[in-house]
């Protein structure tokens, strides 16, 4: 006779953030639950970062559910450490009921009702299940990256440490969205030869007339809107994030002031050619003006906002 699955109200597939911020909420409300998570909570923060990493946005911008930012530099940008000691003290606040090590491998609707949810420590049947296991776990490499010589090391930017884990020589970085820049830039810090393949991604300052952009967006509500009220629509979900970095206290990531340093820029890369050379479309120079046309866009706005609302704010360079 088959024994009958281990029961849950509710099953959680993802011990990150979005699964401990639920677990938060149905404890509030007595809801029984399990929290399925196939490593330990929060382990992408440990192990897909690089050294030098940092938030983009302020710190007072992590409002984790009972558990916001209450340090002593609101305005200031996280370290990788201090990330992890902000993490682990939410884990520590939710204390949710964390089973670890177990990879849910299917779930379907079950003969009696709710869900049979298959792991890899076997069956459990819930009565709702929510998925909250983001949405990067297989990194995108392009095919064309198989055909590039075996002497050269390819790197994933969630394998990247450090300039000083690469072999020496110069650094080709593909791709010019938040990661790219800010390793690009990593790399630059430490006197590697960098080439930046650079993308579409646009750019925004760090401060403008006095205040972090981030914080100018918060007051203008951008963060309130809604998907439908974006004027992207459905496009924003999959827009690439502009760069700009909290490093050191925060600043502008400027591509442009990067290749006066010796930082060589060139376009999209698009091939491998047999004559064993690296192929570049001849859009570099439309990118950085498209990027630099969404900076400019941004700081419009907010002198806008400044003018519409009467504000004191210090006057643009």
């Amino acid at each position: 006779m088959t024994p009958t699955p281990e029961h849950h109200d509710v099953v959680i597939v993802g011990g990150g953030q979005a699964g401990l911020s639920l677990s938060h909420y149905l404890q509030q409300r007595g809801i029984g639950h399990l929290v399925l998570e196939k490593h330990t909570p929060m382990h992408t923060w440990r192990t897909q970062r690089w050294d030098a990493f940092s938030l983009v946005t302020p710190n007072w911008q992590c409002k984790l559910p009972g558990w916001e930012y209450a340090g002593a530099d609101p305005d200031g940008f996280m370290t990788k450490p201090q990330i992890l000691d902000y993490l682990d003290g939410f884990a520590r606040h939710v204390d949710a009921p964390v089973r670890c090590g177990v990879a849910v491998q299917r779930v379907s609707r079950a003969a009696d009702g709710g869900f049979a949810v298959a792991t890899s420590a076997g069956p459990l049947h819930a009565g709702q299940v929510v998925v909250a296991s983001g949405g990067y776990h297989v990194p995108i490499v392009p095919r064309m990256a198989e055909r590039l010589p075996a002497r050269v090391r390819q790197l994933h930017s969630e394998e990247y440490r450090n300039p000083g884990d690469l072999p020496d020589g110069a650094v080709l970085v593909v791709g010019s969205g938040q990661s790219g820049a800010q390793i690009a830039e990593d790399l630059h810090l430490a006197g590697r030869q960098v080439v930046l393949a650079v993308g579409q991604a646009p750019r925004c300052a760090r401060f403008y007339r006095g205040r972090d952009v981030v914080t100018w967006l918060a007051d203008m509500g951008y963060y309130d809107m809604s998907v439908a009220e974006h004027p992207l629509r459905e496009g924003v979900r999959d827009n690439t994030n502009h760069y700009v970095t909290g490093r050191d206290g925060g600043r502008d990531i400027d591509l442009r002031r990067f290749a006066r340093e010796g930082m060589a820029l060139y376009g999209t890369l698009t091939g491998f050619g047999d004559d064993g050379c690296l192929q570049f479309a001849p859009n570099l120079a439309d990118n950085l003006d498209h990027a630099d046309a969404i900076y400019n866009g941004i700081n419009a706005s907010i002198d806008r906002h400044i003018a519409a609302a009467g504000l004191d704010a210090l006057m643009p360079l």
